[in-house]
């Protein structure tokens, strides 16, 4: 199977599990949109498969599911000691408007959510992440270039080789204030009670 059939499979994919997880809990289309804050038309249109859903809505419905999104969006089978993740077919569930991506690249199956994310931010570039669940931790690793780093409104600037970690459960986002493009690994560890699709 080439990269681009794996890519167009991808929301079908996202859609089968949503849908499993809904029902795993029992729960209709109208509570799944009700306790994650996503619209009902965007999760039909997700468990559909017709759509590619935000970042953002993926890690809503996921919280809202009580799964981590690597559940939702990885094709892995996690029951092997060592799991290996290759390169090719990996889709950016986030793309900037200047050529930055984040790329989910390797999940645990952990009684927690655990996450291990390869993001590139053009310069001027800047995301900003939604609150997660209390107790979440993130740690980031500057690879290339800067990362100007806001947690709870204060503001770190890392530079190559510089790590950090912080709170995830309050509001942070992540930013490229150089003139090059910045390249940074990211860890997240969010405690999270689960029932898988």
């Amino acid at each position: 199977m080439t990269a681009e059939s794996l890519i167009e499979q991808m929301p079908e994919a996202v859609g089968r599990r949503v849908r499993a997880a809904r029902a795993a809990r029992g729960w209709t289309l109208d509570q799944l949109s009700e306790h994650s804050g996503v619209s009902r038309r965007m999760v039909v249109n997700v468990e559909s498969g017709s759509s590619h859903a935000s970042i953002t809505t993926l890690l809503r419905l996921a919280t809202a599911l009580h799964v981590s999104l690597a559940d939702l969006v990885s094709d892995s089978v996690h029951a092997q000691s060592v799991v290996v993740t290759a390169a090719r077919g990996r889709e950016p569930l986030w793309r900037g408007e200047c050529g930055g991506s984040a790329v989910m690249v390797a999940a645990a199956d952990t009684p927690d959510m655990l996450e291990l994310w390869d993001w590139a931010l053009g310069p001027g570039e800047f995301y900003t992440s939604e609150q997660h669940r209390p107790g979440t931790r993130e740690l980031i690793h500057v690879l290339s270039g800067q990362v100007r780093l806001t947690v709870a409104g204060e503001v770190h600037d890392l530079r190559t080789g510089e790590a950090a970690s912080f709170p995830g459960d309050v509001a942070h986002g992540y930013g490229n204030a150089g003139r090059r493009r910045t390249r940074f690994s990211l860890t997240v560890l969010e405690p999270l009670p689960r029932v898988r699709p």
